[in-house]
């Protein structure tokens, strides 16, 4: 999941960086991939990086562990997840693609190409 979390910070920072945003915070909970030494480690290369090079630096905002309720999201992921799924078969990528999509009203994007390590 880190790779999955660099990726998308990378293509963000991309997106920010795109409209002239100087920096930006993460607020999130301590899932593990969140905590990573590996994905602390990346958003401190880029921070380093867009020091030299300009672009939007990242600050981490952890979310206290016993206190999910700050946590905005995790009832939207809940509902979310509760909204899609077939609990009497797996659904295909696309099926939980399009189901997300429908269920946000969000528009499609292109997914990541994952880069093996």
């Amino acid at each position: 999941m880190s790779q999955v979390t660099e990726d998308d910070w990378g293509w963000l920072c991309g997106q920010f960086a795109a409209e002239g945003k100087k920096g930006f915070v993460l607020v999130w909970d301590n899932a593990s991939w969140h905590v990573s030494k590996r994905v602390r480690r990346w958003i401190g290369a880029h921070n380093r990086r867009v020091k030299r090079e300009g672009g939007g630096q990242l600050r981490g905002c952890y979310l206290p562990v016993p206190a999910p309720g700050l946590n905005p999201i995790e009832p939207k992921w809940l509902h979310g997840k509760r909204a899609i799924i077939e609990p009497d078969r797996q659904l295909t990528a696309t099926e939980i693609k399009q189901r997300v999509q429908e269920h946000y009203q969000c528009d499609p994007q292109e997914p990541l190409t994952q880069n093996a390590a």
